[in-house]
């Protein structure tokens, strides 16, 4: 019997890592032309606290090859505490041009939601993209967005987000992880059922948003701002979403910098993972959860002589070979091959890790941005 569950939970786990990794390869790349810019965006960028992470942004975006007079900057204060908002005035006095600062004054269990929302009622321009404050964009990033839409009748779109400045195992080992993610994203995508997207990298129709009715439905979870969306905007019209699989369109952060901010991240990653809408979403979660803790669970059961040696190493090398190959297609595409040494090591802990955030997720709130959230 014992058997039969593994086999069945293994079998599963591979057919759905597959599909994945077909619907990655499914996605084409999207190669930038030399069409005129046409789109207006207004790029809007929450921000708490973020003295030491703005002016890499900010920096970033004074450097985009793009018409200054095709984009605005909205950057949403939510109740900073330290010199944030005089760093902004400093990059504004030093030229960088159509820029609006917002303070968000609501107080609620979904703060950075409100932000966003105030700055689409500000917005000028019919598409906003997002992205936030501890990130850097690519100098062709609105240009690669622009020349997606020009070709396509679109209405959201997501786009990678990447690691840099990646030093040791727990930088290696979060990329890995992202690089999991991402291919996951992309292959959904690709599949025709999208359920990820990233908020540090996401275009959208301020109409759209509107006929959506924004974040309603989702106000009561803090994060989820990107992934709420687009399910709510899959179901809306499928044909209306897009992801554009592009370097040019990449975005990049660094990696939480020791674990206990890790652990606080994924807690949030979890709180919002419950309240999927899609049944893509759904059975995907609970597949990879299954098959994470059955490779815990199988480990005393070997001893026991329930189960062969043999029989739980063939189930871990599919796990390993089918999650490696989602990854190392990932990490091509996001030039992130200098990672894929540390993933035999990541592998075997990873099951260990998931399965201590889901543990600690029933009763354990978790910090973000200076803030707790209860549970």
């Amino acid at each position: 019997m014992v058997f039969i569950i593994a086999i069945s939970i293994t079998l599963a786990y591979l057919f759905l890592i597959g599909v994945l990794v077909y619907g990655f390869v499914k996605v084409p790349k999207f190669k930038l032309d030399d069409a005129p810019p046409k789109t207006a965006f207004s790029i809007i960028v929450p921000f708490r606290n973020e003295e030491n992470n703005l002016p890499q942004l900010l920096k970033s975006i004074k450097d985009l090859d793009y018409p200054a007079d095709l984009y605005e900057i909205i950057l949403i204060d939510d109740s900073s505490e330290d010199h944030s908002v005089r760093i902004i005035k400093t990059f504004i006095e030093n030229g960088l041009k159509h820029v609006t600062i917002l303070k968000n004054k609501v107080k609620s269990t979904s703060p950075k939601k409100d932000a966003i929302s105030k700055a689409i009622k500000n917005a000028k321009y019919d598409w906003v993209i997002t992205t936030d404050a501890d990130c850097r964009v690519p100098k062709l990033w609105l240009k690669s967005f622009d020349g997606i839409i020009q070709k396509n009748n679109l209405r959201l779109i997501a786009a990678p987000v990447n690691y840099y400045d990646i030093a040791s195992f727990l930088d290696r080992f979060q990329t890995l992880d992202l690089l999991s993610l991402m291919g996951t994203t992309i292959g959904g995508f690709g599949i025709k059922e999208p359920f990820l997207a990233n908020g540090a990298n996401l275009a959208y129709q301020k109409a759209l948003f509107s006929e959506l009715s924004g974040f309603e439905g989702a106000t009561e979870i803090a994060s989820g701002d990107d992934v709420f969306l687009l399910q709510k905007a899959v179901k809306y019209n499928s044909d209306d979403v897009f992801y554009l699989k592009s370097i040019d369109a990449t975005v990049e952060t660094k990696p939480q910098r020791n674990w206990n901010q890790l652990v606080s991240q994924r807690l949030r990653w979890a709180a919002k993972s419950t309240s999927y809408k899609s049944f893509f979403a759904i059975l995907t979660g609970i597949i990879v959860l299954l098959m994470n803790l059955l490779i815990i669970i199988l480990i005393p059961i070997i001893s026991f002589g329930i189960l062969s040696l043999n029989d739980f190493i063939y189930i871990v090398l599919i796990k390993f070979c089918v999650d490696f190959l989602l990854i190392f297609k990932t990490s091509r595409f996001l030039n992130q091959e200098s990672v894929l040494p540390s993933f035999l090591v990541s592998s075997l802990f990873y099951p260990f890790f998931t399965m201590y955030i889901i543990s600690i997720s029933f009763y354990k709130g978790y910090t973000w941005k200076g803030r707790t959230f209860k549970k």
